[in-house]
């Protein structure tokens, strides 16, 4: 936290703001836009970042899969606050809610392989980070986000072409 912005968990108000910074993300092909639903499904495992002045100017959700795994999701910052450590503050929280969790690793997936490396992630050398037996369980789950970890051909027209990145916690 730094006094120019706050972190906090997300509410269904902070919906709208969510996908106000997702839009542009999404039509540059750096993250996937979702319908509102979805959002509002999962805005428990999602955490803003917040001016004083209450413009959301970031936002990430973290997401289980397994019980030893979950996912970094949906990590945005508004283009005006880029820089100034706003992603850094939510990643770190982010972290620490899979923590409190209890899972023992974090992945994502991005186009941003620098700034992940800078907090402990590793590119995925292979999918092995499941054994045959979670990754027989995972191909039950109707989550998309699951689909692109197990890299299943069912997602391949929606892929894309991130990079698959690691942390052990």
């Amino acid at each position: 936290m730094t006094d120019a912005f706050k972190i906090r968990p997300a509410r269904t108000s902070d919906v709208t703001e969510i996908r106000r910074l997702v839009k542009p993300l999404a039509d540059e092909r750096v993250l996937l836009e979702k319908e509102a639903v979805a959002y509002f499904e999962g805005i428990q495992e999602f955490r803003v970042a917040e001016t004083p002045e209450g413009e959301v100017v970031g936002c990430g959700a973290v997401h289980v899969m397994w019980e030893d795994i979950a996912e970094v999701r949906t990590l945005a910052t508004a283009a005006h606050w880029r820089g100034r450590g706003v992603g850094h503050a939510l990643l770190d929280e982010l972290i620490g809610a899979a923590r409190d969790l209890g899972v023992s690793r974090v992945f994502c997936l991005t186009f941003e392989v620098d700034f992940f490396t800078r907090h402990g992630f590793e590119v995925m050398a292979d999918q092995s980070a499941v054994d045959p037996e979670v990754y027989s369980e995972l191909l039950r789950s109707t989550d998309e986000g699951v689909a692109e970890f197990l890299d299943l051909a069912r997602v391949k027209p929606n892929t894309l072409g991130n990079t698959r990145m690691i942390r052990s916690l």
